[in-house]
């Protein structure tokens, strides 16, 4: 199933939910002494941002489910139901909310480089589903962090069961080229058996299939995985299936600020325009209009207004 799914039910993503701490700075690092930056805390997390980026991008509706600490439960949950997301947030009673600082280079691409703290995050585990999430779900999504802690794989491995035997197609991104390194690619496609459209980065996409070219990863991965899109950033997104790439997608001009959370943006808005009815290529260019949207504000969220 690589289609929209029951045409305007509902997009349920479960992943993490953390704070980001965005550090801009102009200029290197100075090692030893203090660097200036502009520092803004706000909320994010791979799982929450594609939620927020789908439902901005008109998803009827968006279930999150995710954990935190007790310290900024209050906090994420307004901050999801803000951007018109119906969170379903586990507290931790042991754990803070997961922390990822985020140094953003000032400078014209905007690159940014994570240290990460999961926290609660990756501690979601299988007595937190419920298969009443499903409820009129269309689609499920999942954030591939929860491939990288035991419990959190334990759950994917319910969830993924749950929404196959009620023919829920699923998607998974997966997330992260450092941990997925640590993890190990055949590892993670074999955990990824089952999921119906693989979202990788141009680095992930090479680093499941040990090819350089983007394209040719896509396409490899697309024998084990039915649908697969490939982010490439500034060069936009590659779509492939039955081993072949199919459509290439442009990005669309933007002026780069932050580029954290970019490619939720993408997953986001190709998630709403599928559940739309769009067709992969067409959802694949709403996520490159969303990704150029995403990278010129701070943070990982779209930006509300007033």
């Amino acid at each position: 199933m690589t289609g929209g799914g029951c045409e305007g039910g509902a997009l349920l993503v479960v992943g993490d939910v953390v704070t980001d701490v965005v550090a801009r700075h102009r200029g290197p690092l100075a090692a030893g002494t203090d660097t200036a930056a502009s520092i803004r805390t706000v909320p994010g997390g791979a799982g929450a941002n594609v939620a927020c980026w789908a439902a901005d991008r008109g998803a009827t509706e968006v279930r999150l489910l995710g954990r935190v600490g007790a310290e900024a439960a209050a906090w994420h949950e307004r901050e999801l139901a803000a951007h018109g997301v119906r969170p379903r947030l586990v507290v931790d009673p042991e754990a803070p909310t997961g922390t990822v600082i985020c140094l953003v280079d000032g400078g014209a691409s905007a690159e940014r480089t994570f240290l990460t703290d999961s926290g609660a995050s990756l501690r979601l585990e299988p007595a937190d589903w419920s298969d009443a999430l499903l409820d009129g779900a269309a689609r499920l999504h999942l954030s591939g962090y929860l491939l990288f802690s035991e419990p959190s794989r334990a759950l994917v491995a319910v969830a993924l069961e749950a929404a196959r035997a009620r023919g829920v197609p699923v998607s998974l991104d997966p997330a992260s080229a450092g941990f997925l390194k640590e993890l190990g690619a055949e590892r993670f496609l074999t955990l990824a058996d089952g999921v119906d459209v693989l979202l990788p980065s141009r680095d992930e996409a090479c680093l499941l299939t040990g090819r350089s070219d983007a394209a040719e990863a896509a396409a490899e991965l697309s024998l084990r995985v039915p649908l697969v899109v490939a982010k490439q950033g500034h060069e936009g997104a590659v779509v492939a299936r039955s081993g072949r790439v199919y459509a290439r997608v442009p990005a669309v001009p933007a002026t780069p600020r932050d580029t954290t959370g970019a490619g939720d943006a993408f997953t986001g808005a190709f998630l709403a325009a599928l559940l739309a009815g769009a067709g992969p290529q067409e959802a694949a260019e709403e996520g490159c209009r969303a990704g150029a949207r995403a990278v010129e504000h701070v943070g990982g969220r779209p930006p509300r207004s007033g």
